[in-house]
């Protein structure tokens, strides 16, 4: 899995000009799931997100994680995070997994998350448009694959 992690202070997903999910501080997660990807890659991403201590406490410094700030997460599935981008200047996108495998590990994760903190999502495979004011800004990339070998 390849997961963008961004501290957010407000973030919103919108399909169709309606809004399907919408937090205020917390973790805005842009997640794509590959094509080896297993409940090992699940549970150690779980694990990173909800201890990562990336919020500030009283003296400013980032010692405390989503759950310390009684955070929420608004994760949205992001298969563009595979992309190939080795030969000309069109990215192929043929890196990600199936879209059925990709979308049950992606609600795993989702659900697996809801265990600890609210979760909000996006609609898997829609067309939507997410907007964020990035706190910081703090931006991680999580690869599981590089953690995980």
């Amino acid at each position: 899995m390849k997961i963008i992690i961004q501290r957010v202070q407000e973030a919103s997903v919108t399909v169709d000009q309606k809004v399907v999910g919408q937090i205020h501080q917390g973790l805005l997660l842009l997640v794509g799931v590959g094509p080896d990807d297993s409940q090992k890659d699940l549970d150690y991403a779980v694990r990173k997100i909800v201890n990562m201590r990336i919020f500030s406490d009283e003296a400013g410094k980032m010692n405390w994680s989503i759950q310390d700030i009684a955070g929420r997460i608004l994760s949205v599935s992001q298969f563009t995070l595979f992309a190939d981008t080795k030969k000309g200047n069109r990215p192929a996108f043929n890196g990600g997994a199936k879209a059925d495998k990709a979308k049950e590990l992606y609600e795993q994760l989702n659900q697996a998350l809801r265990s600890f903190v609210p979760v909000e999502e996006g609609i898997f495979a829609a067309d939507m448009q997410v907007s964020l004011v990035n706190d910081g800004p703090v931006t991680i990339v999580l690869d599981t694959k590089q953690a995980l070998s």
